[in-house]
């Protein structure tokens, strides 16, 4: 039960650093409660309790579940608790936002308003490291998206994404390699 609550504590801390760009000293803890409590920014409580619900010790994980599946309603954003998520998750204007269950998303991604990444046929996508996702982006079946990548806005992904690649487009296709993860910098 320590293990998972340190688990937990580590994913919640390395969001609330991506997002309010500090996640050290003294008061931390205190100021990241009071974001998710009071849902100041309602993306980051969402990340917070889905973190707490999926990872969360098992008397914690219940109330997690609750809210959790709360603001899943009230906003819009489908992201089961089975999904497997890295390090630094940020959800922009957090809207609309549909994850199939089964899918990999790395560490430092971020996912636009309207986003859906689903699968017909029990193959998600894997999503992998400091990747943006512009709003509006399909990405359908068994997709590879490799770190540094950028998703522009708009685009249905039914292809592999190479590494520090570009892409847009309906299907999307490659633009360029220039400054690859523009959108993901990391603290």
């Amino acid at each position: 039960m320590v293990d998972l609550m340190r688990e937990a504590c580590r994913l919640i801390v390395s969001d609330y650093r991506r997002y309010y760009r500090e996640g050290r000293g003294k008061y931390v803890i205190f100021k990241l409660l009071a974001c998710a409590l009071t849902a100041r920014n309602h993306c980051f409580a969402y990340s917070f309790w889905l973190r707490l619900a999926s990872k969360g010790p098992s008397p914690l994980r219940q109330v997690a579940r609750l809210m959790h599946y709360r603001l899943s309603r009230r906003y819009g954003v489908q992201i089961p608790v089975e999904t497997r998520i890295g390090e630094e998750l940020y959800i922009g204007h957090g809207v609309g936002i549909v994850v199939n269950g089964g899918t990999v998303i790395g560490d430092n991604c971020n996912l636009s308003q309207f986003v859906s990444i689903g699968t017909n046929h029990g193959t998600p996508a894997v999503i992998g490291n400091n990747v943006y996702i512009g709003p509006n982006v399909c990405v359908v079946e068994d997709v590879r998206i490799g770190d540094n990548a950028t998703i522009g806005a708009g685009s249905v992904v039914v292809h592999d994404v190479p590494e520090n690649a570009t892409v847009a487009g309906v299907p999307a296709r490659v633009l360029n390699y220039n400054d690859p993860g523009r959108y993901c910098r990391c603290v």
